[in-house]
């Protein structure tokens, strides 16, 4: 039984040489682009590039559409709290004035009693 032979440099330097044809051969069997199967392929990507790029654009679409409602929404209750500061305010103003006036009758009924 023989041993393990170590490769020698003319070895190597065909294996080196094959590999490299090799590698050529796989690169010359490729087919070229204006092949009609490369061609279907590179059809095929640019047709799911552009339903990609439809989708990415009706999802940017909703969500500024979602945006704009929930901006809506917050202008609308911006506005509800200011009505109902306002309404606060005059009903505490309508208070006050009710208020003073009974006072002012006390103040009134006092004075006509000492007289």
């Amino acid at each position: 039984m023989s041993g393990f032979r170590e490769p020698g440099f003319t070895d190597r330097q065909k294996a080196a040489q094959e590999a490299r044809k090799n590698l050529l051969n796989k690169f010359k069997s490729q087919p070229g682009p204006d092949d009609p199967a490369v061609l279907a392929k590179r059809a095929e990507r640019e047709a799911l590039a552009a339903k990609r790029a439809e989708a990415k654009a009706a999802r940017e679409a909703e969500k500024a559409e979602q945006k704009r409602r929930e901006e809506e929404a917050a202008a609308l209750e911006a506005a509800r709290i200011a009505r109902e500061a306002e309404e606060a305010a005059a009903k505490a103003a309508a208070l006050e004035a009710e208020q003073k006036a009974k006072r002012d009758a006390r103040y009134a009924a006092r004075k006509n009693k000492r007289k």
